[in-house]
């Protein structure tokens, strides 16, 4: 059924990511458009075509970018009835980010490159060429790349995009956040019924309309890439073939262990564990993979050119599914996914999960963990097809990535298979308390000063997080330790002390108690230091100082009223006064 697919162009305007100001030194002619045809490149001031037999979809995204077109879907070359002056592109250079013409330098051949590049479609900042963000560039804005909105987005405009970028059907449709905010956009209605090849082949209302991209959501969208092992024993042995516009083997040349690991990862069947060829009856167009191409969470298909030869690869894999992994905590709620990422709180009980779907009996679960300063492998058997790994207490310790390896021993051959990393935050639960003085107290660098035999209160609080509750005031000195308990009221509880004494000197932290959801939590504030301290010579400098001024006075009053009458006799004493 026909429904309604809204392209959003943002206002600000997409522009081509990482985009070299090259569009005039990179083209493509002979073609159906600008975005497809003989690759040519403009070089120390002369045009010349490209040349390279091991041209692949990677190296063709290159020059589809610096095109402004969209995705790469199709690379080949041609030969030309004699050689010529050409431009060869340097492979490492380009994966470098520099542009083409700095990748550059002058050959003579007569294999020309041949691109095929979308015109109005791409899907960016994936992990391969068939998956990531979707943009759209319509006819009536040429120069910008929009959004589309995934709430007007399904799986029948999937199939129309993954169609028209030569890849395999959807297999993961999901929105991606492009901001916190909503952007005003102009619109162009589509009307897609699913089966168009291209993506602007669907019926247009003819009409703009404004609208917001709400709740801030765009599409992001991965296709299928299609490999298969055929002809052998099971459905992880046999002769390697890829899709890419049609099935074609895979030649058996130049095959790493890294590309042979990625194909069994591809077939989600465990680790490579032999490779050979088999020799067919004559040549044939085939695949041949580019093996300074394939790399970790490399895709095949990025990383083939058309070939013609006559040994095809024969790949068996460890026919071992992945494992998966997952965590349970003992407390309802308290464990969040947050893209691949899980959280529990500190304290709580939490269980890790490994299990794999039934091919073998028996068999081993390895649970691996690292961290930024340690790393820990902890071993059960597999009981049907699972082990679970408990951990009584989350501490800060836990914190990091985990995975599950599962062993397993076939035929005399032992074979393993390792899950997606899980990444596990361990967080408190409370919030710590605070703990404070009142009374008759001197504030100092190392800790509070009380006076010996005045009255102090000790007060501890927490922010409003559950009701309830007690506070725990602990006291350590160097000869004794105590505990004193007070339930929480309005979060708060006050320790008073009517006459401070030695013995109260010491160190004091409040701790505060909790029950949540049946389970039995505890935070502690930070410590305060206290010091009793005897009043007596602050009463003799508050006493003695005084009277000692007083007396100094009256005694310099008296020698200089007997000095003046010495000198000048009482008549004259008001009159002449020395002092």
């Amino acid at each position: 059924m026909d429904h309604l697919l809204v392209l959003l162009l943002l206002s600000s305007g997409l522009q081509a990511e990482g985009k070299h100001n090259s569009t005039e030194s990179v083209r493509l002619v002979g073609g159906d458009s600008r975005c497809a045809g003989s690759l040519e490149l403009k070089h120390q001031g002369d045009w010349k075509q490209v040349s390279d037999t091991h041209w692949n979809l990677k190296k063709a995204a290159v020059a589809c970018k610096e095109l402004d077109c969209g995705s790469a879907v199709s690379v080949g070359w041609r030969e030309e009835s004699s050689d010529r002056s050409v431009w060869k592109i340097k492979y490492d250079c380009v994966q470098s980010g520099s542009a083409l013409r700095e990748c550059a330098r002058s050959d003579s051949s007569s294999t020309i490159v041949n691109l095929n590049c979308s015109e109005s479609v791409r899907l960016v900042n994936g992990t391969s060429l068939c998956s990531g963000r979707l943009e759209v560039k319509t006819n009536q804005s040429p120069q910008r790349w929009s959004s589309v909105c995934e709430a007007d987005f399904d799986q029948q405009d999937a199939e129309v995009v993954c169609r028209e970028l030569g890849c395999g059907a959807p297999s993961v449709l999901q929105g991606v956040h492009y901001g916190e905010v909503e952007v005003p956009m102009w619109t162009k209605e589509l009307q897609c019924g699913g089966h168009e090849s291209a993506l602007l082949d669907c019926r247009s209302s003819g009409s703009d309309i404004n609208v917001t991209c709400s709740p801030g959501k765009v599409v992001g969208l991965t296709c299928s890439e299609p490999v298969r092992l055929v002809g052998g024993d099971s459905r992880c042995a046999g002769i390697v073939e890829l899709k890419h516009l049609d099935w074609r083997p895979v030649i058996n040349y130049d095959i790493t262990p890294e590309t042979a690991a990625a194909t069994c990862k591809e077939l989600d069947c465990g680790s490579a564990v032999s490779v050979d060829g088999k020799e067919e009856s004559s040549y044939r167009d085939m695949w041949r993979v580019s093996s300074d191409c394939v790399q970790s969470g490399t895709v095949l298909r990025d990383c083939v050119t058309p070939w013609h030869f006559h040994i095809a690869l024969n790949l068996t894999c460890s026919d071992l599914f992945q494992p998966n992994i997952s965590v349970s905590s003992s407390m309802d709620g308290d464990s969040e996914a947050q893209q691949q990422r899980f959280q529990v709180f500190r304290g709580s009980t939490f269980n890790i999960s490994c299990s794999i779907q039934p091919q073998y009996p028996g068999g081993s679960f390895q649970l691996t963990f690292t961290s930024s300063n340690s790393a820990h492998n902890y071993t059960q058997p597999a009981v049907n097809h699972s082990a679970h790994f408990l951990f009584p207490a989350a501490e800060p310790v836990h914190h990091g990535k985990y995975s599950c390896v599962y062993h397993v021993s076939v035929l005399s051959h032992n074979f393993s298979s390792e899950s997606h990393l899980l990444s596990l935050a361990v967080s408190d639960l409370l919030l710590p308390p605070n703990i404070s003085l009142d009374g008759d107290s001197e504030a100092q660098q190392q800790g509070f000063r009380v006076f010996r035999g005045s009255t102090f209160n000790i007060s501890c609080f927490i922010q409003p997080q559950y009701p309830g509750g007690s506070f725990q005031l602990t006291f350590t000195s160097s000869n004794s330790a105590h505990n004193y308990t007070m339930p929480a009221v309005n979060h708060s509880a006050h320790f008073l002390f009517p006459a401070a004494e030695p013995a109260h000197q010491g160190i004091y932290s409040c701790v505060y108690h909790v029950s949540v959801l049946s389970h039995n939590f505890s935070s502690e504030s930070h410590l305060l230091s206290l010091t009793i301290i005897d009043p007596t010579p602050f009463i003799i400098r508050a006493v003695v100082l005084p009277l000692t001024l007083l007396l100094v006075n009256a005694a310099l009053y008296l020698y200089c009223k007997v000095l003046t009458r010495l000198l000048f006799g009482p008549l004259t004493e008001m009159k002449h006064a020395v002092c």
